[in-house]
């Protein structure tokens, strides 16, 4: 591994431990050169990932731009950044599982939506203002409308008739 600072090819691992969902592990290493100190993240991947983008350009697949947009859609919201890195990994995750080298930018934001829908409904709505480009506020309206089910009437069991008396007969 290169140093970042002086870009001497020689350096040394000092400290590796697991992250602590354990699906990584961080390296701690020292520059013989430069005497600095830096982090690497080591992760496993499964296949090599590749974007294909709605104007039909292929690039890789970026994990940290992922990140990213689930932290704008997660900011100031009441989520650890614990809990945003196993949504992450999640979501690589599937995406390598799905056996697909190439994959849909359309199929990455619908797993990404369908993620944060069930995390938090204002991280869903932010995302979803992004990818699906709302305009107006009537786009925001309409997405929220269909996210909201209205109430159906629920039907009302039938109460017992109390007895009647019979009429007395003269």
């Amino acid at each position: 591994m290169r140093c970042p600072f002086c870009g001497e090819a020689d350096t040394q691992v000092k400290d590796s431990r697991p992250t602590e969902d354990g699906s990584a592990i961080r390296r701690r290493r020292f520059c013989g050169g430069c005497s600095q100190r830096f982090t690497t993240i080591e992760r496993v991947q499964l296949r090599e990932l590749t974007v294909l983008k709605s104007d039909s350009r292929r690039v890789a697949f970026d994990r940290d731009k992922l990140a990213r947009s689930v932290r704008v859609a997660l900011n100031k919201r009441p989520v650890d950044e614990e809990r945003i890195e196993r949504i992450v990994n999640g979501i690589v995750r599937q995406l390598e599982a799905s056996g697909e080298s190439d994959i849909k930018t359309a199929d990455i934001g619908a797993l990404v939506m369908e993620t944060l829908k069930e995390v938090d409904a204002v991280a869903y709505v932010r995302f979803a203002s992004v990818y699906r480009d709302f305009r107006e506020a009537k786009d925001f309206e309409a997405f929220l409308g269909r996210m909201v089910e209205p109430k159906r009437p629920q039907p009302q069991p039938e109460l017992p008739l109390p007895p009647q008396k019979a009429p007395k007969q003269k």
